[in-house]
């Protein structure tokens, strides 16, 4: 196997980490887990397609809420166990609402604003 063409390790793992970036500033806006299924489907379409383990099932990212993430590129880790979708988000990502899921610091300290109501999107 040669460096660019990388090895996954889905089968040592069930699922592997997918961290969701903006491909223009840079932030890291969620981490979710991918499937093979919910990968094939993120190459498929260029949307985030991924696997909730609370419920087992597949989902597409913004399926429900309209906040879709255009998957730009897909990266690999060096050890084939984690992956980086470089995205365009629509909206926001995280469902409590804020741009991004890293919203607050480990002290509970809220460092980001609200960009859509949940209350609005789920109901």
């Amino acid at each position: 196997m040669s460096e660019t063409e990388p090895r996954l390790a889905f089968e040592d793992n069930e699922y592997l980490p997918a961290v969701a970036q903006d491909a223009d500033s840079g932030e890291v806006l969620m981490l979710a887990y991918v499937t093979p299924e919910a990968l094939e489907r993120t190459r498929e379409t260029d949307r985030a397609h991924y696997y909730s383990r609370s419920r087992d099932e597949l989902w597409e990212k913004g399926a429900t809420s309209g906040h879709t993430q255009h998957v730009e590129e897909i990266r690999v880790d060096c050890d084939g166990d984690a992956l980086l979708y470089l995205i365009d988000q629509e909206g926001g990502a995280c469902h409590t609402g804020y741009h991004s899921c890293f919203y607050r610091t480990i002290d509970g300290n809220v460092v980001s604003e609200k960009v859509f109501d949940p209350d609005d999107v789920y109901e």
